[in-house]
């Protein structure tokens, strides 16, 4: 077993950041809903610097991210993360920043050839985009 003295936690810039999450995949939404602090897992990709996932019409992610005034924001937090449990390393990317729902058929098309595709069937047409204001990230590994 390694000793946990020999690792070394490093703070990630912008790019390293975003090299880590351009791949897409799962990630965690963060936000106040309804009921208090929320956080969802959803399928992700990033989409000309934006964050963007589909999600099901009045499903939480949907109603609770729509303030019902045109053009306002939504602050939220978007988290990525790997790990090597055996290794005790890995990462983390936090994303913070304002939910649009991507409401236009040509958003939601671009979107679509992008490559964004929900793991849940059923209708999944509602998309929505984070635009950052803020991406931080660290990494915990072996140090040397």
């Amino acid at each position: 077993m390694s000793d946990v003295t020999d690792r070394e936690l490093e703070a990630l810039d912008v790019a390293e950041c975003l090299r880590l999450i351009t791949p897409g995949g799962i990630g965690r939404i963060a936000y106040t809903g309804r009921y208090g602090p929320t956080v969802y897992p959803v399928n992700y990709r990033l989409y000309e610097g934006m964050i963007v996932f589909r999600t099901a019409p009045d499903s939480p992610t949907d109603s609770d991210l729509r303030t019902g005034i045109p053009g306002a924001e939504y602050r939220v937090a978007f988290e990525v993360d790997a790990f090597d449990s055996g290794a005790r390393e890995g990462w983390s990317v936090l994303v913070q920043g304002s939910a649009h729902h991507m409401d236009s058929e040509p958003e939601r098309a671009a979107v679509r050839a992008a490559g964004v595709e929900p793991w849940p069937s059923g209708n999944r047409e509602q998309f929505v985009r984070i635009m950052p204001s803020r991406i931080t990230g660290r990494r915990v590994r072996r140090a040397g």
